[in-house]
């Protein structure tokens, strides 16, 4: 599977072995111990390919670069993982919506009130739209007290991402937990 496709940030390929090029390096061992700071040649010699371990540059913007000892696939494979992770992480953020009407009860209002808490508890900030039908599309002015009446029943602390705004079927605004 190739993941550089599926990620947003590119998988950068690490210099392995002979493809390093700075003059010295910081070399970290096998077992995650530091072996000091050593000459390219060294460092390569302390690589031993044929037994899957690798000379990898981990931070080529460090002085003096650092570069671990281990093996290649193994790096491979911790990095595609990490950046899966990270992905997930970016996705679990994502706008929830709760939508409601002008003319609803106040019980059904309570339901969506503890629906937009349940999203704040979970971490996912919330857009409120109001569904309008007919001839009340025409009454903004009341179909924006509605929602704000509706924002002034969540007992949760939020902030207003963006201000309320009329869209096509009504009213909406995006709201975060403080």
């Amino acid at each position: 599977m190739n993941f550089a496709a599926l990620s947003s940030t590119p998988i950068v390929k690490p210099r392995i072995n002979n493809q390093i090029t700075a003059p010295e390096l910081r070399v970290i061992g096998e077992q995650g111990e530091n072996l000091g700071v050593m000459s390219r040649d060294e460092a390569i010699k302390l690589a031993r390919p044929d037994a899957g371990i690798d000379l990898i540059e981990i931070s080529a913007q460090a002085k003096p670069p650092v570069a671990r000892l281990m093996s290649y696939d193994k790096f491979r494979y911790d990095e595609e993982k990490r950046i899966k992770k990270e992905r997930l992480a970016q996705k679990s953020a994502a706008m929830k919506a709760v939508q409601i009407t002008a003319k609803a009860a106040h019980n059904d209002l309570m339901v969506k009130v503890r629906q937009v808490e349940k999203f704040f508890a979970q971490g996912h900030p919330v857009e409120v739209v109001m569904r309008l039908r007919g001839r009340e599309k025409r009454n903004k002015d009341w179909a924006m007290e509605k929602l704000l009446e509706f924002l002034r029943l969540i007992p949760v602390e939020y902030k207003k991402l963006n201000e309320p705004r009329f869209l096509g079927n009504g009213p909406a605004v995006q709201i975060a937990k403080k």
